[in-house]
């Protein structure tokens, strides 16, 4: 049985409100505003809690540590920003992605990643 610490519950209200997938660190200095003390070993304990009762579900990103979203969303795609490293969800599907797939070949998933600078880092450029 997992309690429901103060920890817990803050930790839970930061994906909520950021409605993104964040990283551990991301987390932490959300969190750390309501919740003093606070450190990354708890951050790290509570997500491993909350993937393991499939409340979080892992981002995983080439070259980068994973990011972690609210569980039971739709088919949706991620932009990685190059500059922040903010992780933002893309609403919608690619295109007729089978007409990339080689003859005879069965597509049963994907994912898309796209890259580049979000609107505040490609500002500052």
């Amino acid at each position: 049985m997992t309690r429901n610490t103060r920890q817990r519950t803050v930790i839970r209200q930061v994906f909520e409100e950021a409605n993104r997938p964040l990283g551990a660190p991301e987390v932490l200095d959300a969190a750390q505003a309501s919740v003093n003390g606070l450190g990354i070993a708890t951050v790290y304990r509570t997500i491993k809690s909350l993937v393991e009762d499939q409340w979080l579900v892992p981002v995983e990103l080439p070259g980068v540590p994973p990011r972690y979203e609210l569980a039971g969303k739709g088919h949706h795609h991620h932009f990685h920003c190059k500059g922040c490293g903010k992780v933002y969800e893309l609403e919608g599907c690619v295109d007729n992605l089978k007409r990339l797939v080689p003859a005879g070949f069965e597509v049963t998933g994907h994912d898309v990643t796209l890259s580049g600078l979000c609107l505040a880092c490609a500002s500052a450029a």
